[in-house]
């Protein structure tokens, strides 16, 4: 990038009038055009600007300058400045759009939401240099003159140029490209749905039947009292004394005492795993009991209740 005197006309006006420099060196050295630097010395172009020295501003040394009048090809240049100033990035502000033309930007919108409904709102402030408001207005219908809003395209109303529609439209559909490859691998992790089939046919509703027949089997069994788990308790203690008993007198089979006492053991513990059978037995029948009472219950709510809804 080639750096230009700071104010260049008046470098040029201060060079043409000091020096003998030709004009094609000074257009050269000042970024200007060789019938400008020629109009300056004519007195027709930058009347009335003083001429800077550009030798004082640290622009150019006097060497350069005399080995330039000396020979015509020299071609001048800017000196290295002293201290670096970094370039300001302006940034780009809300389109202005002339007063002439304000009165055109909804029929221009109309037609960026029928022809390109790809374009976020963002978008089409940039393009045309509205707001929110209005755009959402004319999407819903709800604008002021939406009976009269004809769609115009806005490069033809000179709202925006060709350039800039290409560029937006191009961002908005690479925009919805990686948005629809995001939902695919999402899909993806998520797993397909299964078919109808499957999910309404006969397996289904056995599936579905035995799942809730699995959660009811809890409720169905019954508690066991205190009392009760104390009995089995003391029952499965004296079959474990009987068991070592039996033990014992097996390794001792050459005693009649120790046979007898063995085979008093056994009959202990299977009349111990008799009495602990039996008190199963009994658990199951009282919450078959508790469950046909529960049942009656239900069944005379029930019947109450549509006693009263007939009342």
């Amino acid at each position: 990038m080639t750096r230009s005197p700071l104010m260049p006309k008046a470098t040029a006006v201060w060079l043409v009038d000091n020096t003998s420099l030709t004009f094609e060196q000074i257009a050269e050295f000042c970024g200007l055009h060789v019938l400008e630097v020629k109009g300056i010395a004519d007195g027709d172009v930058a009347h009335g600007i003083k001429g800077m020295d550009p030798i004082s501003s640290g622009q150019l040394t006097r060497d350069e300058i005399k080995q330039a009048q000396e020979d015509s090809k020299f071609r001048l240049k800017l000196s290295e400045p002293k201290v670096e100033i970094p370039e300001v990035k302006t940034k780009k502000g809300p389109r202005y759009t002339p007063v002439s033309r304000r009165q055109d930007r909804p029929n221009a919108i109309l037609w960026l939401v029928r022809n390109h409904a790809e374009l976020k709102d963002s978008q089409i402030m940039r393009l045309v240099g509205t707001t929110k408001p209005t755009i959402h207005a004319i999407r819903e219908r709800t604008h002021w003159n939406s009976a009269n809003l004809q769609p115009m395209d806005p490069v033809t109303l000179g709202l925006c140029s060709q350039t800039d529609l290409d560029t937006e439209v191009r961002r908005a559909a690479s925009r919805l490209e990686r948005e629809q490859k995001e939902a695919e691998k999402a899909m993806a992790k998520a797993g397909t749905l299964l078919p109808a089939d499957e999910t309404t046919g006969a397996d289904a509703e056995a599936a579905t039947v035995a799942a809730a027949a699995a959660k009811k089997e809890p409720e169905v069994a019954t508690l066991v009292t205190a009392q009760e788990h104390a009995a089995q308790k003391a029952a499965a203690e004296a079959a474990a004394m009987a068991m070592k008993r039996t033990e014992v007198s097996a390794e001792q089979p050459s005693d009649r005492t120790s046979q007898a006492l063995a085979q008093d053991a056994r009959e202990e513990a299977e009349s111990v795993f008799a009495k602990l059978k039996e008190l199963k037995v009994e658990d199951k029948d009282e919450g078959e009991d508790k469950d046909k009472e529960k049942g009656e219950d239900k069944d005379k709510e029930k019947a109450e209740d549509k006693e009263k809804a007939e009342g």
